[in-house]
């Protein structure tokens, strides 16, 4: 096995990216600089060095049963759709890609994935075994599915138990409106500690996330029944509302998802909406993004035992502010590590049954094998098996938390892969790895697995897959959202989204 360390190219000019995305592809493995026939090539945006020496390892084992050499190419996501055009041009394109849904369905239009190749995995290993609506987010007309899911996320709402408590303001809950967050998020603001941290970079794929998440939730469509274009709808403006509400007390004007995470391990932030992979974090158990709040100092599991997390943010429409001792409405939190509930004097005045979030969209990510045309299809084949079967627990085995299973199980053991995963030890840090039932309580745990299972995305599934998919590789709609940070009115900024979507719907026809 032979590994291509690929650095993100992300901010170099178009033609220096295309002359070394080509010379990648034709310096893989051996020293003579010719690409060898025998060899398999793995692009995988999997580039921190835990989960490379993993994917290596796993690699290597199918080496040792199969004789096919692998070489481990660690690309980031933003470089894989130009390396993938360059090397299609070229004749020359790896034979197996670990790739997000969005980047599948962008890929579809220009027919860069074999769609026959997943198939034949798809039947190998049985279709019934797989998620849904995994399948359905890699599939777009007659053809099948243009690659196999391997894993996903779904995305969560991490508030400080302890801050609302002390402030006496309700958290957002188990469940709960962007609205409630936002009032959420203005009332714990204080000097010193802002009230969230989310993606307000415009053109970053942070900001583009915390986008569609908040827009999914209020019922924004990117298109009508008519195909057209809907991201200036009422629900469109309302959730650019609250969001512009949200970035007024946020962390920073620019944050990505480093920054806002950054943010809240140094407790500096009361909420953070982002991925799940930040629970190891909160625990202190990544020697390279370690705790930093002023607690963490003699409590490096701090964050972890006073954190709570909203899995569900849905709801069309305001349903009341976040509650303080006065009593406003609003869902009951959910329990984080040290089992807190919601602070004394601030119980859901309307009860368990009274106004809340009803079950909204849940924005979340799927990664996918695909096989290029051209590329090697009976070793890629046997490659995403091997990495669907007897090396996939291990495949998901780093940051877990971040990696559920997409793949319930085989035909004979139906939920192998399921509680395999439910048993899997979360952290980086060498002898430190542990559960994620010894940080958190089952129904946090749980609510991580079944978010993951759940995840809905614009037009995915259906015949706008490409334009969605086109439009989240592109970033397009977070690259409008400077003025709104400013202060723009949302009506405007939605407008201005809607034709940027229209332009890029426009290229597609």
């Amino acid at each position: 096995m032979t590994v291509t360390v690929f650095e993100s190219t992300a901010s170099r000019a178009a033609p220096a990216l295309a002359a070394a995305l080509l010379l990648s592809l034709t310096a893989c493995t051996p020293d003579d600089g010719e690409r060898r026939a025998d060899v398999l090539t793995f692009w995988t945006p999997h580039v921190t060095p835990d989960r490379l020496a993993q994917q290596e390892e796993t690699a290597a084992r199918f080496t040792e049963e199969t004789g096919i050499e692998v070489d481990v190419v660690p690309m980031e996501a933003a470089d894989q759709g130009p390396a993938l055009e360059v090397g299609a041009e070229a004749g020359d394109v790896p034979d197996v890609v670990l790739a997000t849904a969005e980047q599948a369905a962008a890929w579809m239009r220009p027919g860069l994935l074999d769609p026959a190749a997943a198939g034949a995995v798809l039947d190998e290993l049985g279709p019934e075994t797989f998620n849904e609506r995994a399948l359905e987010m890699v599939t777009a007309g007659d053809d099948g599915p243009v690659a196999v899911p391997s894993d996903g996320w779904g995305q969560v709402l991490v508030y400080r138990t302890d801050m609302f408590e002390a402030a006496g303001v309700r958290p957002p809950g188990a469940a709960a409106t962007t609205t409630e967050i936002a009032d959420a998020a203005e009332r714990i603001d204080t000097d010193g500690v802002t009230g969230i941290a989310l993606g307000t970079r415009p053109g970053d794929p942070f900001t583009t996330q915390t986008l569609e998440a908040l827009l999914l939730a209020r019922d924004c469509p990117l298109v009508g029944r008519d195909g057209a274009v809907a991201l200036d709808a009422r629900g469109c403006v309302g959730a650019l509302g609250d969001y512009q509400r949200m970035a007024a007390v946020s962390a920073g004007a620019e944050q990505d998802a480093r920054t806002a995470r950054d943010a809240y391990l140094a407790g500096e932030s009361a909420m953070l909406l982002g991925g799940p992979d930040i629970v190891d974090e909160l625990a202190d158990l990544v020697p390279g993004s370690p705790t930093t709040c002023d607690e963490c100092a003699d409590d490096p599991a701090f964050l972890a035992e006073n954190s709570g997390f909203t899995a569900v943010i849905g709801g069309s429409e305001e349903r009341g502010a976040a509650a303080g001792p006065e009593g406003a409405g609003g869902s009951e939190g959910t329990e984080g590590a040290a089992g807190a509930e919601s602070p004394e004097g601030t119980e859901d005045a309307q009860g368990a049954d009274g106004p809340g979030a009803a079950p909204g969209a849940r924005y979340g990510q799927t990664l996918n094998l695909g096989v290029p045309r051209g590329a090697d299809t009976a070793d890629a084949r046997a490659f995403i098996e091997f990495l669907l079967g007897d090396g996939y627990l291990e495949s998901l085995a780093v940051s877990p938390e971040g990696r559920v299973p997409m793949r319930a199980g085989t035909p004979r053991e139906p939920a192998a892969f399921a509680e395999g995963w439910s048993e899997l030890r979360t952290g980086e840090a060498a002898g430190t790895r542990v559960p994620l039932t010894d940080l958190y309580d089952e129904a946090a745990v749980r609510g991580l697995a079944d978010g993951a299972q759940s995840i809905d995305r614009w037009g995915f599934g259906t015949e706008h897959a490409v334009f969605a998919g086109t439009l989240a590789v592109r970033d397009t709609l977070s690259r409008e959202v400077g003025p709104l940070i400013d202060g723009a009115d949302p009506a405007e900024v939605a407008s201005a989204m809607a034709d940027a979507a229209r332009e890029v719907q426009a290229d597609l026809d």
